[in-house]
């Protein structure tokens, strides 16, 4: 693969007469002329008390810059912004695009030789990697790790999927407000990190590592272990090393690089947003990832980790099992292991002599869980660029179904949908829609959301669901998600009528709307926009940019060159 240059990218040079102010204003901080004799590393540090994912990242920021030190580097500390989802009045996912792009200005403008990121959260790994993949200086990701597990009723259980199993029942009337909170206090939240199962924070670290952007064995050390205060210290050495052998994102992401990854998404029944992160990334690297990869890829990569909430475990225990690592050594027959990764070494180095602790929880490729990756690409007339159902959350009956529609009111309001789908049966198929990129706009969260409380307390508790948003990685559930093109733009599923008979069969990778196609075309023609809900600002910019889910929903201006083509330029 070649080097990707980036022309803004400028290193200071000391022989500059401009330099004397640059070392006064080192000086001026308290360092010396030896320290500026070092190589300069850049530690990337998205601490904050709005993220509990990072509340930890300045014990970890401070041993990364020991190891720096210790290893003949001089560390400088930056921040950027860094998200938490529940934290926010809008999906995260417009962050991911503006955390890369300050991400990438900082580490291109400053006199960094090298610099180490440090990210835990949905959006904030995604965010990191593309960026370093677009600057290619050399670089090394330290996640930040799951949070412990909690324990209820003798059950190991984590935040957000166990959550969901226990609203399902709150809202049913099964448990009351007293034992929801119990569980909530006692079980879910308990440290900082991570919500504790294979959700979209935990699988964009594996994904890190899978990747081979991280040291080997990051991914799954929880939080507040001493374990990843040394892994930080180890990482800070290590980042001297590449520095000196100048070895850089683009030698490490290759499309290898990002089959691996996907196959260990789909080992690990990891977060469909992996998808648009993924395809994000490699685009950044110049690697065309599409879905028919990740399709491709599913279908004979077995799924082998019974972490939740596909499976039985959090993370926590897949740690004890032998961790990312230890599930890529026993997919390693499928890897290809000659990779570079940011040991300096292969993989097949890094995976020397690592064994799998249990195997209940690390199955053989010979004893798998299910024998391929629980994930389908589907296409039809409802979803002509694609959509994704994870099938290792579906319930199997439902996955080929054809039932009538029935449209979700677009204010969510568990009261709203009540009152809007009081007609529903569990036969029924759920249309969620103006959720997509640009409609929501960010793709929210929602795809589990719709079911009504009538059928909550008869005991449903899934029902086909058909989305242009986004699932949380920690939520399960027979849901269509990232139908696209999404309805805000015009994408078949603006036009879906309540009573329409839909069509899903996942297994032959189909999703149709049973309306006669002259039909479907009137509709159309007489569809309208909805306005637009930003017209300045940053939000105005992401729905003017954005990309589609199977291109990353990044912006167009940082990986099409000809974006501009037919705009005016002032």
């Amino acid at each position: 693969m070649t080097e990707r240059k980036t022309p803004h990218v400028r290193e200071i040079n000391l022989a500059d007469p401009f330099d004397g102010t640059f070392r006064g204003h080192i000086r001026s901080m308290g360092y010396t002329d030896f320290d500026m004799s070092r190589p300069i590393i850049g530690v990337c540090n998205p601490w904050s008390e709005l993220n509990p994912g990072h509340w930890h990242f300045r014990t970890l920021g401070e041993a990364v810059k020991r190891g720096i030190w210790a290893a003949g580097g001089f560390p400088l500390e930056f921040p950027t912004i860094s998200m938490c989802e529940v934290f926010h009045d809008i999906s995260t996912l417009i962050y991911r695009n503006l955390m890369a792009m300050s991400t990438e200005e900082m580490i291109a403008s400053m006199p960094l030789k090298g610099v180490v990121l440090l990210s835990t959260c949905d959006k904030d790994v995604p965010a990191q990697a593309m960026a370093l993949a677009t600057v290619n200086k050399p670089a090394i990701i330290l996640t930040g790790g799951t949070r412990l597990a909690g324990f209820y009723e003798g059950e190991t259980v984590a935040c957000s999927t166990d959550t969901q199993r226990f609203m399902w029942e709150y809202k049913a009337g099964t448990i009351g407000e007293e034992e929801l909170r119990e569980v909530e206090m006692d079980g879910f939240y308990n440290t900082c990190g991570a919500c504790g199962v294979m959700g979209t924070a935990n699988s964009v670290q594996s994904m890190a590592e899978a990747l081979g952007l991280t040291l080997p064995g990051c991914a799954s050390i929880p939080a507040v272990y001493a374990q990843r205060i040394h892994m930080a210290e180890a990482t800070g050495i290590k980042i001297m090393e590449l520095v000196e052998r100048d070895i850089r994102p683009s030698d490490i992401l290759t499309r290898a690089a990002f089959e691996n990854a996907i196959r260990v998404q789909m080992a690990t029944g990891a977060s469909t947003n992996l998808m648009i992160h993924l395809i994000a990334i490699a685009r950044r690297a110049g690697v065309n990832l599409t879905l028919d990869d990740f399709d491709r890829l599913s279908a004979d990569t077995p799924f082998i980790a019974d972490v939740k909430p596909c499976g039985q475990v959090t993370v926590e225990e897949l740690y004890y099992a032998g961790g990312i690592r230890a599930v890529m050594k026993e997919l390693s027959p499928l890897l290809d292991t000659s990779v570079m990764t940011a040991s300096g070494k292969t993989m097949a180095d890094n995976l020397e002599g690592v064994r799998v602790r249990n195997a209940n929880i690390i199955r053989s490729l010979a004893s798998p869980i299910q024998p391929d990756g629980g994930l389908r690409i589907v296409r039809g007339n409802l979803a002509p660029d694609g959509a994704v159902i994870k099938t290792a959350a579906a319930s199997p009956h439902l996955l080929k179904h054809t039932g009538p529609a029935a449209i979700v009111p677009r204010s969510g309001t568990q009261e709203d949908i009540d009152r809007a789908l009081a007609h529903t049966t569990p036969g029924h198929v759920l249309i969620n829609r103006y959720l997509g990129p640009i409609g929501a706009p960010g793709m929210p969260e929602r795809g589990p959301a719709g079911l009504p409380t009538h059928l909550l307390r008869q005991g449903v508790r899934d029902m086909v669901r058909v989305v242009d948003c986004r699932m949380s990685g920690t939520s399960y559930g027979t849901v269509v998600l990232h139908v696209a093109p999404e309805a805000a733009i015009g994408g078949p599923l603006a036009i879906v009528e309540d009573g329409d008979m839909v069509a899903l069969d996942a297994e032959a990778g189909t999703l149709n709307l049973l309306v006669d196609e002259q039909e479907i075309q009137r509709r159309l023609a007489g569809w309208s926009p909805p306005p637009a809900v930003y017209e300045v600002g940053y939000r105005s910019l992401w729905i003017d940019q954005v990309t589609q889910a199977p291109e990353g929903c990044d912006f167009r201006f940082n990986t099409d060159p000809d974006w501009r083509k037919g705009k005016p330029v002032s």
